[in-house]
């Protein structure tokens, strides 16, 4: 079986070092960056499993990248963590709604670090449904691709939008609690976003127009999707 690849770009080298040391020791193949510039370059013909990204690089701001990375439908399987120094909640807030999957400060614990590694990988692969989605007539859900059809036409959805409507649709029927929606959006640093699963929802229905009648609000409780 093939090892996960896991790009760490980073400009300090003793930390990409001593990641990439304790990720091969967990089994997985690793390159490192120390540039935004080497790590594009190489993304143009080989895509890693996961990235762990420095936000403070020296030609590129860390949320361009992350940015780019969920823009582009190619790399909507890669995952990112990202591993900064910058630890306000403003910054921790907008990594994430960019579409990070998770959120490390420095300093911070290699074995933590990995165990993240571990979980987000697994978390990916456990909850993203591979097939096409179908919410009654009007709803498609492509979850490799990352779109979303009504009547025929593709909706225009952010990352969090899109991740919720695949988690709702591959649970259809099932009711599923905020923190549940959390979880599977941003896992350990779901608390730092506690309130934003309603905005999305209400942003998510607004794109679909008349098919947001699909999604149902169970009050105290969460959502489901309904056909």
């Amino acid at each position: 079986m093939a090892r996960a690849l896991i790009a760490v770009v980073d400009d300090e080298p003793d930390i990409v070092e001593l990641v990439s040391i304790n990720l091969r020791k967990a089994g997985f193949e690793v390159r490192g960056f120390p540039d935004a510039t080497s790590f594009l370059k190489f993304i143009g013909n080989t895509l890693p499993a996961l990235v762990i990204l420095d936000l403070m690089l020296p030609d590129m701001d860390g949320f361009d990248i992350c940015r780019l990375l969920r823009s582009e439908p190619r790399f909507a399987s890669v995952r990112i963590i990202i591993l900064t120094a910058r630890g306000a909640e403003t910054d921790r807030v907008v990594g994430l709604e960019l579409g990070a999957d998770d959120y490390v400060t420095k300093p911070f614990s290699v074995r933590e670090l990995v165990a993240r590694v571990k979980a987000v990988l697994r978390r990916h692969a456990e909850k993203i449904p591979a097939k096409q989605i179908e919410i009654g007539s009007d709803i498609v859900i492509y979850p490799e691709k990352f779109e979303a059809m009504v009547a025929g036409k593709k909706v225009a959805l952010t990352l969090s939008e899109f991740r919720i409507l695949a988690l709702l649709a591959s649970h259809e029927g099932h009711v599923l609690s905020r923190d549940q929606i959390l979880d599977h959006l941003w896992g350990h640093e779901k608390a730092v976003v506690d309130r934003t699963v309603d905005v999305h929802i209400k942003n998510l229905r607004e794109k679909l127009g008349r098919a947001a009648r699909h999604i149902k609000n169970v009050r105290g409780i969460g959502y489901r999707i309904e056909a």
